[in-house]
């Protein structure tokens, strides 16, 4: 495995579960000498294209058997299978995350940009959004920055004014810093925004539950007079907000008004606001993928107490690797 430029973090490793095939062997190319020895790796410490060109006329005549080739292009056909069965789906109104992402991947031209950065988007991003030129696929994974997804998009627009760009955000990240819009107006550099509105902090709601604490306080819910937050959904209107920015915004609720919604967005000169309300129950699936979120070994309730029992057969998986040090002496 030849990682270039990553930290090798959970989400790139399935908290160090991906990689279960003990002949598994890693080469690391990293600026980061701390990075590069990560995985018990050989490390290579330079430059990222340096030290591909360097390692590219080191290995020219090396070839994988025949057999590892076909599977590996069997496995992607199935992907993309599975891939087109996610974007075909059919689900709603309020229609699927992983709807949306097909219409905007399939509106968009190949030198088109994408930008996300926080909540479920990035995950689902990953594993869908299939990217057809270089740079066109700009998402902040390393510390899940809410609020990155306008102002980074404004930033690659400027830094490229004729591609057009996609920002995909969620409602929570769009709360914390969409006033960016205003400043895309004021400057002139047209924003393509795809809101997706599923009530609150979903991604984050999703964990909540897995890991057997119900969500608490991650909807967008009046509070009852139980004292809970469990009243009626708050109705935040995105289109009046966006307007106000001075963006030209609209709702689109079935598929075909998405598609149609994100289709209309080229023909704008100005920033542009499609928001969409997407059902937080249908997810795309995350496979044989697994985090490492500690739960909580004492505890009242029986989610918590069934969820750290299978968090402790589930950490059995990870693999630890040893890393021998050389003498330096």
């Amino acid at each position: 495995m030849i990682a270039v430029g990553t930290r090798l973090s959970d989400f790139t490793t399935a908290s160090k579960t991906a990689f279960q095939n003990p002949n598994v062997r890693f080469i690391n190319i990293n600026v980061a000498e701390v990075d590069a020895f990560k995985h018990a790796a050989l490390p290579l410490v330079g430059d990222a294209r340096a030290t591909l060109e360097a390692l590219r006329r080191a290995v020219s005549s090396y070839r994988v058997d025949e057999s590892y080739a076909r599977c590996i292009v069997h496995w992607k056909t199935l992907w993309e299978k599975e891939t087109d069965r996610i974007f075909g789906v059919q689900h709603g109104p309020p229609i699927s995350q992983g709807e949306v992402i097909g219409a905007v991947n399939r509106a968009s031209q190949p030198e088109d940009v994408v930008v996300c950065a926080a909540g479920s988007l990035p995950g689902d991003l990953h594993k869908l959004w299939r990217a057809r030129t270089p740079n066109g696929y700009h998402l902040e994974y390393g510390y899940s920055c809410m609020g990155y997804e306008i102002a980074g998009g404004l930033g690659v627009k400027m830094a490229d004014p004729d591609r057009d760009v996609y920002v995909m955000v969620g409602d929570g990240s769009f709360l914390l810093m969409s006033s960016e819009i205003v400043t895309s107006i004021q400057e002139g550099y047209k924003l393509n925004v795809v809101l997706l509105d599923n009530h609150g902090f979903s991604s984050i709601g999703g964990l909540s539950q897995a890991v057997g604490s119900h969500g608490f306080g991650t909807d967008y819910r009046y509070r009852s007079e139980t004292g809970q937050l469990d009243g009626n959904y708050l109705p935040v209107d995105f289109v009046k907000l966006a307007e106000g920015y001075g963006a030209k915004a609209v709702r689109a609720t079935t598929r075909q008004e998405v598609e149609r919604a994100i289709a209309d967005m080229r023909n704008h000169d100005s920033t542009t606001v499609v928001v969409i309300e997407v059902d937080k129950e249908m997810r795309v699936p995350g496979y044989e993928s697994w985090w490492d979120v500690p739960i909580s070994e004492v505890s009242e309730f029986q989610s918590i107490r069934a969820a750290r029992a299978a968090y402790e057969d589930a950490i059995k998986r990870e693999r630890h690797f040893e890393m021998a040090v050389a003498d330096r002496s």
